[in-house]
């Protein structure tokens, strides 16, 4: 496929742009780059348009983990509400490079939820991106509105976290788990918060699920695609 071809726009959701190159992406055993976690994030936005809940897009996640200037940060965090937010979901990438986009290896998901005043880590390789979740988490931590008074959020390694089998898959465990925080946080407003969603996630995502779920968020592009 030429690089003009690769490039062409197939999809323009909420505000989110999707190419072609992005469903050959989907049809093949690849990592998934950031349009396409942003498209899902954006969609599950839609299937739950609460507001309390925030899905922040890769790019956001990224250049807050990034920012070198505190009084910067600030500006790319007020626009979140996050002091308004029950639960707050955030992709996590490797990527060390500001320079290069679409860079890193690694997709992890950090998961704020404000009942537990608790962030938690889910990574399908365990641990291997606790160090940008956990900069991420010191980073976001201080503009959670949380009063004086009340304790610093904490900061947890989800050990029983589900294990991606293969090397490209770990972009599909962020948007399994990230639908399945979505749908539980829907149902369960108040819970023991030494479970909160983890049996869950550990029940419901397996590397069967995870597969499919390229076919379905394709599926689901193709959909859009139709109606557009």
């Amino acid at each position: 496929m030429g690089k003009s071809q690769a490039d062409e726009k197939i999809l323009s959701y909420n505000d989110v742009v999707l190419r072609r190159s992005d469903l050959d992406i989907l049809s093949g055993p690849y990592y998934l780059n950031d349009r396409i976690i942003e498209f899902y994030f954006s969609y599950l936005s839609s299937c739950h348009p609460s507001q309390d809940t925030l899905l922040v897009p890769p790019s956001i996640a990224f250049w807050i983990l990034k920012c070198p200037v505190a009084e910067a940060l600030s500006d790319f965090i007020e626009p979140l509400h996050l002091s308004d937010k029950t639960l707050v979901i955030f992709p996590i990438n490797d990527n060390d490079d500001v320079e290069r986009a679409e860079g890193g290896s690694h997709w992890s998901l950090l998961a704020y939820y404000r009942n537990a005043n608790l962030f938690v880590h889910h990574d399908s390789c365990r641990s291997m991106n606790a160090a940008p979740a956990k900069q991420l988490y010191k980073a976001v931590s201080g503009y959670m509105g949380l009063s004086s008074s009340a304790s610093e959020a904490s900061f947890m390694e989800c050990t029983d976290s589900p294990l991606q089998e293969n090397g490209y898959d770990c972009g599909l465990y962020v948007t399994a788990i990230a639908r399945i925080i979505c749908s539980w946080h829907v149902n369960h407003k108040n819970t023991d918060t030494n479970d909160l969603w983890f049996s869950v996630v550990k029940e419901q995502v397996s590397p069967s699920v995870v597969a499919s779920m390229r076919g379905e968020i394709l599926a689901l592009i193709r959909d859009l695609m139709a109606r557009h």
